[in-house]
């Protein structure tokens, strides 16, 4: 494995693909740091180190949430009311009502919705504080490694620390 940031990225996406509760991941230093931030920041619901010496990893318990969604108005729309929706549903009751049902109660939503590698091994990328720019107008955050250890964009604007930009969550 070259890049362990980027598998740790990579193990993060797929499992929250197939919906799965708990991701472990080879625990380093440097991936420890970047799951606390993720929790920090409410992308992730909690991580944990586990096992002893040569066999520690990093448990990570993804978050999800329920398949509504505040509209511009402030009030929440079940996205089972979307047309496209309404019509996969008329066909699945046409079949049996009782598993569109089940379908409809299992339906999540991660809280990660893009997680995105910007300093490679190949290309490493530097910025100072005045040159980094908000991702996803806000909505996500990158992960700065800075001389004073990692933190948010956010974080590091407000100190006017530079650094390497590790990663994009959103």
């Amino acid at each position: 494995m070259t890049d362990p940031i980027t598998d740790m990225l990579n193990r993060i996406r797929n499992a929250q693909a197939v919906l799965k509760e708990t991701v472990d991941i080879p625990f380093s230093n440097l991936k420890y740091e970047i799951s606390k931030i993720l929790e920090k920041e409410n992308f992730i619901e909690k991580t944990e180190k586990k096992g002893k010496k040569t066999k520690k990893f990093i448990k990570i318990i993804l978050k999800y949430s329920s398949p509504s969604r505040a509209t511009a108005k402030g009030k929440e729309e079940d996205l089972s009311s979307s047309p496209s929706r309404a019509a996969a549903k008329g066909r699945e009751e046409d079949s049996s009502s009782l598993s569109s049902k089940v379908l409809e109660d299992k339906i999540k939503v991660a809280a990660i919705s893009g997680l995105k590698r910007i300093s490679k091994s190949g290309q490493r990328i530097y910025l100072p504080a005045k040159k980094m720019r908000r991702v996803r107008g806000g909505y996500g955050i990158a992960i700065i490694s800075t001389p004073k250890g990692l933190m948010t964009d956010k974080k590091a604007r407000l100190k006017k620390l530079g650094g390497e930009i590790l990663c994009e969550v959103w």
